[in-house]
């Protein structure tokens, strides 16, 4: 098995490409939505919203709760989700940072792709 190189790369890196994985999944995005508008959640009022099985809205879920962007209880047969609004503005800070220092690298403001 090969080895895990993400750690070789910088700290700042490794935290945008988690958070850019956490959103790379239109479900998540449409799960932030609802859990933003309804400020929490149980998991089958989101089921309802989403063309997707329980199962895997579970697993969207707990993707989102693992990598620091909601936080969830149960309780019961009930299963309560939050954003976790200061873990969104970090994630939000990283990414304006990093696209801003994408930015800025470039060697000059016009467009000189190929």
């Amino acid at each position: 098995m090969a080895n895990n190189k993400k750690t070789e790369f910088p700290k700042e890196d490794q935290l945008v490409s988690e958070f850019t994985k956490l959103l790379a999944h239109p479900a998540r995005l449409i799960i932030l939505k609802v859990l933003a508008e309804r400020r929490s959640c149980v998991c089958g009022e989101i089921v309802e919203v989403l063309p997707l099985a329980q199962a895997t809205v579970s697993q969207h879920l707990k993707e989102l709760k693992l990598g620091g962007l909601i936080k969830g209880e149960i309780e019961g047969n009930l299963s309560c989700y939050c954003i976790d609004w200061e873990n969104l503005e970090r994630a939000k800070s990283e990414l304006d940072f990093y696209f801003s220092q994408l930015i800025n690298l470039r060697s000059d403001k016009k467009e000189n792709c190929c």
